[in-house]
């Protein structure tokens, strides 16, 4: 059994080097999900044919800035503090039509429990793996709309315009934009991704991250927690700004994520995974891995 501690594995310097937060490298991060946006939608504006493409990338944009929400919750994207509240909550949560500080706050939750009953996460992969009927099914209802569905009852319960107003103004943004390509019927795009597709994706992350591990129920991270390599592809479409690093996210959630990666490489490179099942590479072995033999 693999008994080396963190602390055998890294040093502070190191750590503390890795959690230094970078403005320029947060705006850069950021500004890559726009710019694939733009791709996104110019693709289909310049050929209709290539909607479906269109729609993939928006999706996992979508997920791209729900993963900006995350890090800004962990005040981590920027070194700033206002551009992590500021893009956390009119960046982030806005496009996903998510409210920054709940999240926030049910999401310092997770990580205080994780490895407990008392995990609100728990939820969201309770019952994993589940059999092959079971997962088609709710792959079914993710990319028919009814999650979709659900989850927009559920987001307008008890709205308020002061907590919905990120959410509509970055949609106002969006279609003024498209407005100025002269396509404003593009913004159909965004939301066929955000019904149809983003679900699929967001539930294919959570099995990915904690659906598949050894033991939610333990305090070990590499027991709890999952990491998955994904390959270029799967980044931009399923994994992006580095999430699939949730392990390490775990071990230290203070660390950006453009530094997720060499932090995993530096784990992996001195043995701190050896011997935990707690790491695939890719999607595809998730998949598997979350069908019950």
């Amino acid at each position: 059994m693999n008994t080396m501690t963190l602390s055998d594995a890294l040093t502070r310097d190191e750590l503390r080097d890795m959690s230094r937060a970078s403005d320029w490298r947060g705006a850069l991060m950021l500004a890559g999900d726009f710019a694939l946006v733009a791709v996104a939608f110019a693709l289909a504006i310049w050929s209709p044919w290539l909607a479906p493409v269109s729609i993939a990338l928006l999706a996992g944009r979508q997920l791209a800035f729900a993963i900006v929400m995350h890090d800004c919750a962990h005040r981590s994207l920027f070194r700033t503090k206002w551009l992590n509240e500021f893009a956390g909550k009119w960046i982030g949560g806005a496009a996903i039509d998510a409210p920054f500080l709940a999240y926030r706050d049910y999401h310092m939750k997770h990580h205080k429990y994780a490895g407990t009953p008392d995990d609100p996460d728990h939820v969201l992969v309770e019952g994993y793996p589940v059999t092959k009927d079971s997962l088609r099914r709710k792959f079914i209802r993710d990319f028919t709309g009814q999650t979709f569905v659900k989850e927009l009852a559920f987001s307008w319960k008890d709205a308020t315009f002061a907590g919905k107003l990120p959410f509509l103004v970055f949609q106002a943004v969006m279609i003024g934009a498209l407005a100025l390509a002269g396509a404003v019927w593009a913004i159909a795009l965004w939301w066929a991704a955000r019904i149809f597709v983003f679900p699929a994706i967001l539930r294919l992350r959570n099995i990915g991250e904690h659906g598949v591990a050894l033991d939610r129920y333990d305090p070990e991270p590499r027991r709890n927690t999952h990491t998955t390599k994904a390959n270029w592809l799967e980044r931009v479409l399923v994994a992006p700004n580095h999430v699939h690093y949730h392990l390490e996210h775990h071990m230290f959630a203070a660390v950006p994520p453009y530094h997720l990666p060499r932090l995993h490489r530096t784990l992996a490179n001195r043995g701190y995974f050896e011997g935990f099942d707690c790491i695939s590479p890719g999607y595809g072995t998730v998949i598997r891995k979350a069908v019950r033999r």
